[in-house]
């Protein structure tokens, strides 16, 4: 696991920041913000970003540097944006940001005591990285270049003296503008280092799944659009009556939404649940919102009432999440009484194997000596197993 740390410097990486991240167990890449240029680096193996560094700022009385404050951040950040990587801005670099504000122009440092001590908004209470944080240290000033935040920012902290001092865009990228430049050398700032360390490592399960299908969303229909009649047959195969509800779990760009929609009828309702919203993003601008709902969500951590599901399709998922006995316990809470489950993959296990230059692996979750009594243990039946050159299937029903 990396956090890729941008910054303008090429001298060694903030103290305070590396100190903390190792002690988490957390690797670290530098990437330089070269005057002029639009930064780019893979996201493989990347599971959050600090942004130490930000647009040159204009000088008093003077004109700004190459990467005025308007500029837009460096392709990195807004890939990571886009895949919802874990975001975290130090001082300068909070305008990478908020690209739309003005270019800053420090007048100096307020002198000691100057001004008043920045405090937290009610929405800090609930923040996946403030709640829980003690007050910022009184020797923390605000910040008073001006900021234009996006208009779906949501302040975490502020200052009668100074404009918002914290904020958060969407649901993992935040802004801390008080903390100093060299990486929040101050008890407060280690603290908040250290809150989204862990942060990130909660979510990097996610991040990598993200990162990894954002880049490749795009094109992902038209590359497997071949497959299709097989997740038609797949699809067929779960014989669900009119008016159930059908959900296309890790559904991607949901190509077997249309097929479910037919099995539910229109008296049905069809969801497809995916944790990458560029891969929901594809699948509405593919026409999916036709035949059904398109929801971002945790596998593991379904947002549906108990019993509410009569079957639930899933491709190429299970034996990918990190705990997937966890996942067919949440499969079963969420399924009515039975309910079916359908496993399904456009190709066999040896297929996909030799695809990838190995033998088949005893342990695999799909062997069905390994999958029968994970499904037995989480409260499903296996109806029906197939391990074929041309497919891979198992239905199961909730008993």
């Amino acid at each position: 696991m990396a956090v890729v740390v941008v910054q303008h410097a090429p001298e060694e990486t903030a103290p305070t920041v590396s100190r903390v991240l190792a002690a988490a167990g957390v690797d670290i890449r530098t990437v330089l913000l070269a005057d002029g240029e639009d930064v780019s680096a893979d996201l493989d193996g990347v599971e959050g970003l600090i942004v130490l560094g930000g647009p040159r700022q204009a000088e008093p009385g003077g004109s700004a540097g190459p990467l005025a404050a308007a500029t837009p951040g460096p392709a990195l950040l807004r890939d990571a944006l886009a895949a919802e990587v874990p975001v975290l801005a130090l001082g300068a670099g909070t305008r990478m940001l908020a690209p739309g504000g003005r270019p800053a122009v420090h007048t100096g440092a307020p002198a000691p005591g100057a001004g008043r001590a920045v405090e937290f908004t009610p929405a800090a209470g609930t923040d996946p990285l403030f709640a829980g944080a003690e007050r910022p240290s009184p020797g923390l000033r605000p910040a008073r270049d001006p900021l234009r935040l996006p208009a779906d920012a949501v302040v975490l902290a502020s200052c009668d003296g100074g404009p918002e001092q914290a904020f958060r865009i969407g649901g993992s990228a935040w802004g801390v503008r008080f903390l100093p430049q060299d990486g929040a050398a101050d008890p407060w700032g280690a603290a908040l280092l250290g809150r989204f360390a862990a942060l990130v490592t909660a979510r990097s399960e996610h991040t990598a799944a993200r990162a990894f299908f954002t880049r490749r969303a795009e094109a992902w229909e038209e590359r497997f659009a071949h497959q299709t009649p097989a997740y038609e047959a797949g699809v067929a195969r779960m014989r669900l009556t009119p008016g159930g509800v059908a959900v296309d779990l890790g559904c991607g760009t949901g190509r077997a939404m249309p097929a479910l929609r037919e099995q539910v009828g229109a008296g049905g309702r069809v969801l497809g649940i995916d944790v990458t919203p560029a891969m929901l993003a594809a699948a509405a601008r593919h026409g999916r919102t036709r035949h059904g709902a398109l929801l971002a969500a945790d596998c593991t951590r379904l947002p549906l009432p108990g019993a509410s599901v009569h079957g639930i399709f899933s491709t190429g998922l299970l034996d990918h999440l990190p705990d997937p006995y966890a996942a067919l316990r949440e499969w079963a809470r969420v399924s009515a009484r039975d309910g079916v489950l359908l496993l399904f993959h456009p190709s066999g296990r040896a297929e996909r194997a030799a695809r990838h230059g190995r033998p088949l692996d005893p342990a695999d979750l799909l062997a069905e000596e390994n999958l029968r009594p994970a499904l037995e243990n989480a409260g499903w039946h296996l109806d029906a197993y197939e391990d074929a050159a041309g497919h891979f299937l198992a239905r199961a029903l909730l008993t």
